[in-house]
């Protein structure tokens, strides 16, 4: 059945666009919204308005229709999860090393989505479809920590949260070689790589990427590190560190040949910790998620 949501716009919001105004007053991304406008389910004073940038008064009804949430072409299946943390809003996971989040070409099942489908039960849906909101993602090879929400109004803020950097996480990682120094800041623009279109890379014109690191404790022929994400790009972390000339040690994508004394059995890269703002109740959260089994017994063999 669809859901009908009916607005008054109010002196405050006088002027504002459709879509800032659905967003501000739904539980509804932008996206979302441009998404339900261009399917006709926006109404101002009973005509549909398509157009994101209309602008509202005061006064005006406005009416939007909700589809019922579609269920997608994803199988659930019992696939063992780590969940540390859950309520009716959220879902934090603590991924294994091995495990891609999505499904896709050359993975479409025994995904973390799958898994998610079949152990969390009260999803509403992101996008008009049954299926969780990743806020944020993980490499395949990298364990940790992961936030699902469970809703858009969840979806929204928390990436939101994602966006304008409040969210904090924390990795733990082995570097190859000793770093000069106890922190630094690499500052340097990522974006897919020119050539080798799987990998990613320093580039002039990418987008802007930062990373904070701090040695914890330097090994035998490598260093034990705290890195602190403050963007996001895909593979930002190993990028980095490879420009650096110091990359992760297991890393089969940007130091394939790279040569240690101990045998490397995965990429030494967990997501420690995550801190955000709960998206319904305001409350600040922080969870930290066990060091696996196979990082733990290298990092000791390193030592």
């Amino acid at each position: 059945m669809n859901q009908v949501v009916e607005l008054t716009v109010a002196a405050q919001d006088d002027g504002m666009r459709i879509d800032a105004y659905l967003r501000a007053n739904t539980e509804f991304s932008r996206s979302r919204v441009s998404a339900l406008m261009l399917e006709g389910a926006v109404s101002v004073e009973g005509e549909v308005q398509s157009k994101p940038s209309f602008k509202v008064a005061a006064g005006q009804q406005i009416e939007l229709i909700v589809p019922e949430t579609r269920p997608v072409d994803i199988v659930p299946q019992n696939i063992p999860l780590d969940i540390l943390y859950q309520d009716a809003d959220v879902v934090v996971v603590n991924k294994p090393c091995g495990m891609v989040v999505h499904p896709a070409a050359g993975n479409e099942d025994r995904t973390l989505v799958n898994a998610l489908l079949y152990h969390v039960q009260d999803l509403s849906g992101i996008g008009g479809e049954m299926r969780p909101g990743i806020v944020h993602r993980l490499d395949k090879d990298t364990s940790g920590l992961i936030l699902i929400a469970k809703n858009d109004r969840a979806h929204a803020v928390l990436s939101d949260q994602f966006k304008e950097r409040s969210m904090e996480k924390h990795y733990r990682a082995v570097a190859f070689g000793n770093f000069p120094q106890d922190n630094g800041l690499i500052d340097a623009p990522i974006a897919r790589h020119p050539i080798d279109r799987k990998k990613m890379a320093i580039v002039a014109d990418g987008k802007p990427s930062q990373t904070e690191w701090k040695v914890l404790e330097r090994l035998k022929s490598a260093t034990y590190l705290d890195i602190h994400l403050l963007t996001g790009r895909t593979h930002q972390i190993r990028v980095h560190m490879h420009s650096v000339g110091h990359p992760l040690l297991g890393d089969r994508i940007y130091a394939p040949n790279l040569k240690t004394s101990v045998h490397i059995p995965r990429l030494m890269l967990h997501a420690y910790s995550l801190a955000f703002t709960h998206p319904v109740t305001g409350e600040r959260m922080e969870l930290c998620a066990p060091m696996p089994e196979k990082f733990a017994a290298t990092l000791e063999k390193l030592r």
